[in-house]
Parts: C-alpha cells; sequence; structure tokens
C-alpha cells in the first residue's frame, strides 16, 4: 500500500467509503418525502409533483388528522378548554400541531432538495402557515393550554457576584 494511499485511508478521504448511515432526521424526511409522493399518486386522477400546489399540501394534512393521536375537544364538548379532562369523551384524535410544524419543516426542505424552487415550493405557502397556526391556536384553547413562544434565557448581569449559581465566562 502506498504512502498516500494509506494517509488517505486514516483520513477518511476514499472514494469508496461507503455512505454514513443517515440520520435520524434525514430518514424521516425520505419517509415523509416518499410518503407525501404516494399520497399525491393516490389521488384520482393522480397528481405529478410538478403540478402540485398548497391545496394539495393542505388536503395532506387534514387527511393525516386520521392518524393522529392528539384528542383535541369539540367546542361543544364539556372538557373543553381543560388540560386534564376527569373522564373520556368522543371528540376526535388528531395530529398534534407540533407534528404538523415538523412535518412541513421537513417536506419543505426535501422539495429544495429533490430540484423544487423556493419561489414554487408549496410547503412555503403563506395558506400553510395560516393553517398551522389556525390549528395551534384551535388546539391550545380546545386543551386550554395557551402557546407560549419560547424566549431566550437572559443571562444576568450581576458581574463578579460569587453566590450567582449561574457560570459566568470573563
Amino acid at each position: 500500500m502506498s504512502r498516500e494511499r494509506g494517509k488517505d485511508i486514516a483520513e477518511g478521504s476514499i472514494e469508496n467509503q461507503q455512505p454514513a448511515t443517515p440520520s435520524r432526521y434525514e430518514s424521516q424526511k425520505r419517509r415523509d418525502w416518499n410518503t407525501f409522493g404516494q399520497y399525491l399518486k393516490n389521488q384520482r386522477p393522480p397528481v405529478p409533483l410538478s403540478q402540485c400546489n398548497s391545496n394539495h399540501v393542505l388536503d395532506f394534512l387534514r387527511y393525516l388528522d386520521q392518524f393522529g393521536k392528539t384528542k383535541v375537544h369539540l367546542q361543544g364538548c364539556m372538557f373543553y378548554g381543560q388540560p386534564e379532562p376527569p373522564a373520556p369523551c368522543t371528540c376526535p384524535l388528531r395530529q398534534a400541531w407540533c407534528s404538523l410544524d415538523a412535518l412541513i419543516g421537513r417536506l419543505r426542505a426535501a422539495y429544495e432538495e429533490n430540484g423544487g424552487t423556493l419561489e414554487t415550493n408549496p410547503f412555503a405557502n403563506a395558506s400553510i402557515r395560516v393553517y398551522l397556526r389556525e390549528v395551534k391556536d384551535y388546539q391550545a384553547k380546545a386543551r386550554g393550554i395557551p402557546h407560549k413562544k419560547k424566549r431566550k434565557k437572559q443571562i444576568s448581569s450581576k458581574g463578579n457576584d460569587e453566590s450567582s449559581s449561574e457560570m459566568q465566562f470573563p
């Protein structure tokens, strides 16, 4: 084995290496992309990806609700607005807002990775953001839990106060 080849092996720069195992995120993104593609193919008539628009995406999100695991109380339910209802009810199970939001993020990235442009990305359409906001607000009201924006923790400016439990960097 030549010295250069040995150096290449040590540094990991050989062309014939097996590709690294995809991350959990990349695997999920590929699964989501394939699921969406299958959904479009199963439409009557089938929808080619090139003709996909935000309405198809919204229909897909509504279709996914039937597989949800989050109880979302209807306005007429006696447990509407209660975070921990004391008894079961007949309200539907839906996809949680955070799951839909993450799904759209992955599909948005996958669309562009598969040759789509940012300008034509149906997952980046304003109607999708509006839909997600409506789902988030409704689910928060139905469960009685307000969604608060996460804010960055502010670092206290106590200087060299020894009694502070926060680690300070000089």
